[in-house]
């Protein structure tokens, strides 16, 4: 697959990585390209891919174009990439609150996929929601969910509204569980355990959690009940946080992540 990356942060990184380890890509396959030499530089170093400075080289050939750069970014580059693309040429974006049609008359380019990943797809253990414009065909579809599927879990959805709401679910979310594993770190610290005794409880709780979720598939609720002791230490814990409004907090943090990402998309269209 030939494939050229405009941005190569750590998004960007995360999916040429993706894409070397499954071998969906060869190294001579792929094109990064970087408004930041040495962050290109230390790219090509570590991946042995092509690189470029200029946008319009590095498109070239590929089959596959990611857009892989920050929203505040977007116009310029759209406006640098307008009428260079060819036909049969799928655009990959992941910049965040840029919808389908901003990107389709920024580049003056029908066959656009937009997705929403997050930061686990470094790790092979991403989750990413996608939806795509009617002119891209079942070969490009097929050819997105490769790249997707290289990064951990992927699902596609027919409505582009979904995608702002995934973006405050499963594209904020790891903020909110490390915000929560540095709170449970630091409180265990406080009662005196050791900080490195501390972070490997609670990374190992919270991955052993998920874990028992996803190969159980019961629900959250009775996974929670099952450790909760009738007047046990679990159960005045969790009167604790429910006392605190921890579920309301949650909600607000994901209804104002929501709001924002339709904000960025109105921003963008614009």
């Amino acid at each position: 697959m030939k494939i050229a990356f405009i941005g190569a942060g750590f998004m960007g990184e995360a999916i040429i990585a993706a894409l070397l380890k499954q071998k969906s890509a060869r190294p001579s396959e792929v094109y990064a390209c970087d408004i930041d030499s040495a962050r290109l530089t230390a790219i090509g170093k570590k991946y042995k891919v092509n690189c470029a400075s200029d946008a319009s080289k590095a498109i070239g050939n590929s089959e596959v174009i990611v857009l892989s750069i920050k929203p505040q970014s977007l116009a310029a580059v759209l406006k640098d990439l307008k009428g260079k693309l060819k036909q049969g040429q799928l655009v990959l974006s992941i910049v965040a609150g840029a919808r389908l049609d901003t990107v389709v008359k920024g580049l003056g380019h029908e066959a656009i996929v937009r997705v929403m990943p997050n930061t686990p797809a470094q790790v092979g253990q991403g989750m990413s929601v996608w939806t795509a414009t009617s002119a891209v065909t079942q070969a490009q579809k097929d050819m997105a969910k490769t790249i997707l599927e290289a990064m951990g879990e992927e699902i596609y959805v027919t409505d582009e509204k979904y995608i702002d709401m995934a973006t405050a679910v499963s594209g904020s979310g790891p903020a909110y569980i490390f915000l929560i594993m540095e709170a449970l770190t630091d409180a265990a610290v406080h009662i005196g355990l050791p900080r490195k005794t501390a972070e490997k409880l609670v990374i190992q709780t919270v991955l052993g959690s998920a874990y028992l979720s996803r190969e159980t598939g019961k629900h959250a609720a009775e996974l929670k009940n099952m450790v909760t002791s009738p007047g046990g230490t679990t159960a005045e814990g969790l009167l604790c946080l429910e006392e605190g409004g921890v579920r309301a907090i949650i909600a607000q943090a994901v209804i104002a992540a929501y709001e924002k990402a339709q904000r960025l998309g109105g921003q963008s269209s614009k």
